[in-house]
C-alpha cells in the first residue's frame, strides 16, 4: 500500500478532527445509480480487510476516497449514434440537426448506462496533523484536488492549500546539482530533467546517469536550469521532486522497508498498519527536509 506519488497540501494544525469518523461515515461510498455515470465517497483504507473509514497512527491519518465509473466506451456511443442518423437520413431525406443529434447521443447513454461495466477506483491520502499537511497519492493535480475536495465535503470545512515555497524551487533544484551543499540526508539520484530557461528552449532528460559528471556540468554552463531532480533520503527514501513540489517515484528503500521484515504479523490488517506506520513516519521526515530547504509556508494564520 506504499504511495507512489505525493502531491501535497497544507492546513491548519489547530484543525478539530475528532470526528473525522463520523463526518467521514456520512459521506460513504454509494453504488454508482443505474443513470450515473460516476461515483465518489469514503472507504475503508484497510479495503475488505477492515469497516472504519480512517486510520490513525499517532499524528498520522489515513483516508480513501473510493469510486465506481461506469465503462461507456465513446467509440461505441459514437458508433450506435451514427447508424441512427444514418436511418433517420434514409427515411426523412435530410440530415439531421445539432439538437437532434445532440438529443440521439443523450437517449442513447441513457439507454447504456444501465447495462455499462463498473470499474472500482480509490484514491489514499495520508494527513499529518502535527505538520498540517495532506498528501494525496497521485501526481495529478486535478485527481489530488478532486481527493481535497472530497474530504471538504465531508467536514463542511478544509482550509487545504497547494504548498506554497518562498525560495524558486528550480533555483535550489539547480543549486543542487552545480554543487551546492544539500540538506543534511540528501543526496543525488540518478535522475533528472534540465530545462532551458526560454519557453522554447531545449529540455534535456537524465536517467540512470551521474549527476556531478562533466556532461551534467556542460548543461547547465549553457544555461539550462533543473525542473525535476531525484533524490535519496538516508537510504531509506527515495524519490523525484519537481519544481512544481510534487513528489514522483516515491518510494521505500531496503534501510526502511527491513524493519518490517523484522517484526511478524497474523493478518492482512495488522501488516497493513505496519507498512503505514512505516510510509508515515519516513513522509515525516522527508517533509521536514523538504519545509527547510524550500522554506515553505505553513497554512496557520
Amino acid at each position: 500500500m506504499f504511495f507512489r506519488n505525493l502531491t501535497l497540501f497544507r492546513f491548519p494544525t489547530s484543525l478539530d478532527l475528532s470526528d473525522l469518523e463520523q463526518q467521514l461515515g456520512e459521506c460513504a461510498l454509494k453504488p454508482v445509480g443505474p443513470l450515473e455515470l460516476s461515483s465518489r465517497g469514503f472507504v475503508s483504507p484497510f479495503g475488505h480487510h477492515g469497516e472504519a473509514l480512517s486510520h490513525a497512527m499517532h499524528d498520522a491519518l489515513w483516508v480513501t476516497v473510493g469510486g465506481e465509473d461506469k465503462l461507456l466506451p465513446g467509440a461505441v456511443v459514437n458508433d450506435l449514434l451514427q447508424k441512427k442518423l444514418a436511418a433517420i437520413e434514409e427515411q426523412e431525406g435530410r440530415k439531421p440537426g445539432g439538437r437532434t443529434r445532440k438529443r440521439l447521443k443523450d437517449d442513447l447513454i441513457t439507454e447504456l448506462l444501465p447495462r455499462a461495466f463498473v470499474r472500482p477506483v480509490r484514491s489514499d491520502a495520508l494527513l499529518d496533523t502535527s505538520l498540517g499537511v495532506i498528501a494525496v497519492d497521485t501526481s495529478s493535480r486535478k485527481n489530488a484536488e478532486s481527493v481535497v475536495s472530497e474530504i471538504r465535503r465531508a467536514l463542511g470545512s478544509f482550509p487545504a492549500l497547494p504548498l506554497n515555497a518562498e525560495v524558486a524551487p528550480r533555483a535550489i533544484l539547480t543549486g543542487w546539482i552545480a554543487g551546492d551543499p544539500l540538506p543534511e540526508g540528501l543526496s543525488l539520484g540518478d535522475e533528472c530533467e534540465l530545462r532551458d530557461p526560454t519557453d522554447t528552449g531545449a529540455v534535456v532528460k537524465v536517467q540512470r546517469m551521474e549527476l556531478s559528471g562533466d556532461e551534467i556540468a556542460k548543461h547547465l554552463e549553457s544555461g539550462k536550469q533543473a525542473t525535476r531532480l531525484a533524490l535519496v533520503l538516508d537510504d531509506h527514501v527515495s524519490f523525484v521532486i519537481g519544481e512544481d513540489l510534487v513528489v514522483r517515484k516515491f518510494k521505500l528503500l531496503d534501510g526502511a522497508v527491513d524493519q518490517l521484515e523484522s517484526t511478524e504479523r497474523d493478518d492482512v490488517a495488522a501488516e497493513l498498519d505496519a507498512r503505514f506506520a512505516l510510509m508515515a513516519g519516513e513522509f515525516k521526515r522527508l517533509f521536514n527536509v523538504l519545509e527547510k530547504a524550500f522554506k515553505l509556508s505553513k497554512a496557520d494564520a
